[in-house]
C-alpha cells in the first residue's frame, strides 16, 4: 500500500482537468440523470455518526466491498482520469447554495466502495450511484452495476465570484487535502494513523461512510462527517470547512479502538520533501528545490518555537519531539517566490502549509516526524503527527479536537525573528566539516542592534561547531549566521542554533539532524 502515499489525492486536482470537450463529445451517447438520486430518509444528528462508531467497534473489522467489474478492475492512472464526474450533476448544482459536491469514481487505487449520504433537515438519505453520471473517454469503462464512489471533492467559488472550483477533496484511506485561495495541491492529512514508521509496516484505516450537510442559502460554511474503520480502530469526524484566504477545518473526533493502539497518530500530515540548499544528495537537477514542505514548526506547550528543516535522508529517520499540551505544529512552506523552484508546472511555491491548532488539553506525548528516503518527487516521505505518550486502550473512548488551518503561514504574527533559509555545503580543504548557513528575518532583527551585540547561542549532540560568524543580511532586512561543524566519527548529530542579544532569544530555535 506504499503507492498510497503520493498517489492517494494527487489525481484528485488532475481528475478535474479532462477538460469539458471529452463530456460533450459522450454528451449524445449516453442519457442523462437529472441529479444524483437519494434514498428514503432516516433521522441524524450530531451523535449519530458517534454511535455507529462506537456500535462497529465491538464487532471484528469487515472491510468495505473491493472488487469490480472486469472492464474496470486494473485501470492505470490515465485510464482512471479518463472516467470523470460531469459537474452538471453536482449535488447542490444550480440550488444558488456556496458549496456543492462532486464524486469520484472506483477503481485504480480507489477500489473501495464509500458510501455517500446527504443530510437535510436532520434526516439523512443515501445517495445512490448512477453511471451516467460520469462522462468517459473509453465507453468500455461505463459500467451499469450499481458500482458505487471512490471519494468525493468539494467546490466553492474560492477564487472568482460565481466560479465553483475545486477546494477540497476526501480520496483514498482517511486522506484528505484543502487548499487556500490562489493555491495548489500540495500535502495531504490523514484521519488517524498506526504504526507509521515503524518497520513492520502501518495500518491504514479509511474513511468508508460520508454524510454531507446541506448548507443553507448564503451560509459559508459546510459540515461533513466521516466514518472511520480499520482492524484496529472506529471513528467519527465531524469537519466544519470553511474556505477562503486561508481555509480552516474544525475537527470533532471520537476514537474508539478495537485493540491496544501502541503506536496512534492524531491529525496526521503527509507531504513531499525532495531536495532544497540544505539537503541535495544524490539529486542531479536543474531547479534549486521541490517540495510540499520544507520544515516542521512546532510551538510548544512551553511556549518554545521551534524550526526543524526536512531532509530527504539516506535512511528513513524517526525524530519525536516530547511535548505537553502543545499549542500547535504543521509542515511549513515558507518560500513564496518562484525563483526558489523555477518549476512552471507544479508550483511549489502555491503549495499550502497546513498549521494544527489543538483545541483543549491534549496532556503528554510527542509529536514525530518520519523521513523516508525518495529517488523523486512521487512518493509523501514526510509524515508528521502527534502521538499520545499512552497508548489507546481497546474497549474506551478518545476525543480529540483541532483546527486545521491550510494556507500560506501560521494563523498567527510571532515577535521572533524566523528562519527563512538553510544552506549546507562543503568546507575547503576540510573534507571532514560542513558549512551551516541559516538566515533569519523578522520584526525583531530588521534593525542592527545598539550597544545589543547579538549572538547565536549553538548546541550540538555529537561533534563540534566552531567559527560562528553573525552577519547583516540586508538583501532580507536580517541576519546570516554560519558555522563549521566538525562531526568527528559521529554517524549522527542533533544540531541546534538561536539568535539571541543581551535581553535573551530573538528568534525561533533551528533544529537539525545531521547524517553523513
Amino acid at each position: 500500500m506504499s503507492v498510497r502515499r503520493r498517489d492517494l489525492v494527487k489525481l484528485g486536482a488532475g481528475l478535474s482537468l479532462l477538460g469539458s470537450s471529452a463530456r460533450v463529445a459522450l454528451a449524445q451517447s449516453t442519457p442523462a440523470p437529472s441529479m444524483p438520486q437519494t434514498s428514503s430518509p432516516t433521522p441524524f444528528d450530531n451523535n449519530t455518526v458517534r454511535l455507529i462508531a462506537q456500535k462497529l467497534a465491538k464487532s471484528p473489522y469487515n472491510a468495505p466491498p473491493q472488487s469490480l467489474p472486469s472492464e474496470i478492475a486494473n485501470l492505470d492512472a490515465d485510464q482512471y482520469k479518463g472516467i470523470t464526474y460531469n459537474s452538471d450533476y453536482a449535488l447542490w448544482h444550480g440550488q444558488n447554495l456556496s458549496f456543492d459536491v462532486e464524486f469520484f469514481p472506483r477503481g485504480f487505487l480507489y477500489k473501495p466502495r464509500i458510501e455517500m449520504n446527504e443530510v437535510v433537515d436532520g434526516h439523512s438519505s443515501r445517495i445512490n450511484y448512477n453511471a451516467d453520471l460520469f462522462s468517459y473517454t473509453n465507453p468500455v469503462f461505463r459500467v451499469s452495476d450499481d458500482l458505487g464512489f471512490g471519494g468525493l471533492r468539494l467546490r466553492y467559488s474560492i477564487n472568482t465570484p460565481g466560479i465553483m472550483e475545486e477546494c477540497a477533496v476526501f480520496l483514498g484511506a482517511s486522506y484528505f487535502k484543502a487548499v487556500a485561495k490562489g493555491q495548489t495541491y500540495g500535502l495531504s492529512a490523514r484521519g488517524f494513523s498506526n504504526g507509521t514508521g515503524d518497520p513492520k509496516g502501518e495500518e491504514f484505516a479509511i474513511f468508508r461512510e460520508f454524510w454531507l450537510e446541506k448548507p443553507a442559502l448564503g451560509v459559508e460554511t459546510i459540515v461533513i462527517h466521516a466514518l472511520l474503520d480499520s482492524p484496529s480502530v472506529t471513528g467519527a469526524f465531524r469537519f466544519t470547512i470553511r474556505p477562503g484566504d486561508t481555509t480552516i477545518f474544525d475537527v470533532q473526533s471520537s476514537l474508539f479502538p478495537r485493540e491496544e493502539i501502541h503506536q496512534a497518530g492524531i491529525a496526521a500530515l503527509a507531504g513531499m520533501f525532495f531536495f532544497d540548499t540544505n539537503e541535495r544528495n544524490h539529486v542531479d537537477d536543474w531547479r534549486p528545490a521541490a517540495h510540499d514542505s520544507e520544515a516542521l514548526q512546532v510551538w510548544t506547550g512551553s511556549g518554545q518555537q521551534l524550526y526543524r528543516p526536512l531532509v530527504n535522508p539516506t535512511d528513513l529517520q524517526f525524530s519525536a519531539f516530547v511535548d505537553d499540551s502543545p499549542h500547535g505544529f504543521g509542515l511549513m512552506q515558507r518560500k513564496r517566490n518562484f525563483q526558489n523552484y523555477q518549476d512552471l508546472s507544479l508550483h511549489y511555491e502555491k503549495r499550502p502549509s497546513l498549521w494544527i491548532e489543538p483545541i483543549g488539553n491534549w496532556g503528554n506525548g510527542s509529536i514525530d516526524l518520519v523521513e523516508i528516503p525518495t529517488p523523486n518527487e512521487v512518493n509523501d516521505n514526510i509524515i508528521a503527527f502527534w502521538r499520545p505518550q499512552a497508548s489507546l486502550q481497546a474497549g474506551k473512548e478518545y476525543n480529540f479536537v483541532y483546527r486545521m488551518y491550510w494556507g500560506w503561514d501560521t494563523p498567527w504574527p510571532t515577535e521572533l525573528a524566523r528562519v527563512s533559509a538553510t544552506r549546507i555545503g562543503a568546507v575547503p580543504d576540510h573534507s571532514d566539516q560542513r558549512f551551516f548557513v541559516i538566515d533569519f528575518s523578522g520584526d525583531s532583527v530588521q534593525k542592527p542592534p545598539q550597544n545589543n551585540q547579538l549572538h547565536l547561542m549553538t548546541q550540538v549532540s555529537q561533534g563540534t561547531i566552531q567559527d560562528v560568524v553573525i552577519q547583516d543580511n540586508p538583501s532580507i532586512k536580517g541576519w546570516r549566521a554560519t558555522f563549521k561543524f566538525s562531526p568527528g566519527d559521529a554517524k549522527i548529530a542533533e544540531l541546534q542554533a538561536q539568535l539571541t542579544n543581551d535581553q535573551g532569544a530573538i528568534s525561533e530555535k533551528w533544529m537539525y539532524r545531521w547524517t553523513p
